[in-house]
């Protein structure tokens, strides 16, 4: 087994793997109204290309945890059978999809027996006016189907995760609290992070994690959680004395890069040691030009051993990635 170590001591077991960066909303925050140039059919990892990269990770290099995210994974047709075949492995790995759910509702059950341990949901308001507004499409019935219909299949804890956007929905965080605490999802909100297509982020503009606070606290008493908190990105409260939680993904104003273990493999190959990282490590080519397994790993880890240790948006010379996270795969 080798480790996907860094030099700064973090030991990533966390994958992040991207199946497509095509999606079927147009979230402002992410990508213009008219979507973007997708990427080619043929540049993008088969489906035994992927679960092959997959099965790398798992059995050599410590991978104890696959999420599947895109763009938007369920567009992508053999999702479910990635999913069995993940499950399938031995040591067998925690597998999970971020998603927005449109999908969700014809799909769960399927994942559910191929073996998908949850999911997290992508959805910022509650509000189905303010998500037309946001997402540009008038979907907001599909996620709430796609939402109850994960938490009838088990693939719990339903985690739903929330933007905030100024001057469109940053006054309606109490409200998708309350929301998400009627019917049993666990929320998370996540600070704006600088990875939209159009490098458009402004951190002036950007909702903090201190703002996100202060409004769920109009309404609700909020205590930190007593349980460590580990490498997980959020950092969790319990609502009015719990046990039902809220967690803040706060990667702008308070990094936790320090415990980071994720590690991304993006749709056409790519090893990316970092959300923020620009340098990207090619396993496509080397793969197809008939590279084994042991060479592959060696790769692979030659790729984490030169991440940063912090993302540094606060640095005056921080640039985005040329990649948006449509592309990156969170």
């Amino acid at each position: 087994m080798l480790p996907l170590a860094d030099d700064y001591g973090r030991v990533a077991t966390d994958l992040r793997v991207s199946l497509t960066d095509r999606c079927n909303l147009r979230c402002t925050y992410c990508m213009p109204p008219e979507g973007l140039d997708w990427m080619p059919l043929e540049s993008q990892l088969t489906d035994d290309e992927v679960v092959r990269l997959i099965t790398i990770a798992v059995e050599r290099l410590g991978i104890t945890e696959v999420r599947f995210t895109g763009g938007e994974p369920l567009v992508r047709r053999g999702l479910v059978d990635i999913v069995r075949r993940t499950a399938a492995l031995d040591p067998a790995p925690e597998t999970s999809v971020t998603t927005n759910a449109l999908g969700l509702a014809r799909t769960a059950t399927a994942l559910a027996e191929a073996g998908l341990t949850r999911v997290n949901v992508s959805l910022d308001t509650v509000r189905a006016d303010t998500f037309h507004e946001i997402t540009r499409r008038d979907r907001f019935h599909d996620v709430v189907a796609g939402l109850a219909a994960a938490q009838a299949a088990g693939l719990g804890p339903v985690k739903v995760n929330a933007v905030l956007l100024r001057g469109v929905n940053d006054d309606q965080a109490p409200e998708v609290l309350e929301w998400c605490l009627e019917r049993g999802y666990e929320l998370r909100f996540i600070e704006q992070m600088p990875l939209d297509a159009q490098h458009g982020w402004d951190r002036a503009a950007m909702v903090t994690a201190d703002e996100i606070l202060a409004s769920l606290e109009s309404r609700f008493v909020l205590v930190p959680d007593e349980e460590p908190r580990g490498s997980a990105p959020a950092e969790r409260f319990l609502v009015d004395g719990g046990p039902a939680t809220v967690g803040v993904i706060a990667s702008v104003t308070r990094p936790f890069c320090g415990s980071c273990d994720r590690v991304r493999l993006t749709a056409d190959g790519q090893v990316v040691n970092c959300l923020f990282a620009r340098e990207e490590s090619d396993l496509r080519t080397a793969l197809r030009a008939g590279a084994g397994d042991e060479e592959l790993a060696q790769r692979w880890v030659a790729a984490m051993a030169t991440k940063k240790p912090g993302h540094g948006i606060d640095d005056p010379t921080f640039l985005q990635p040329d990649r948006p996270m449509s592309a990156i795969g969170g």
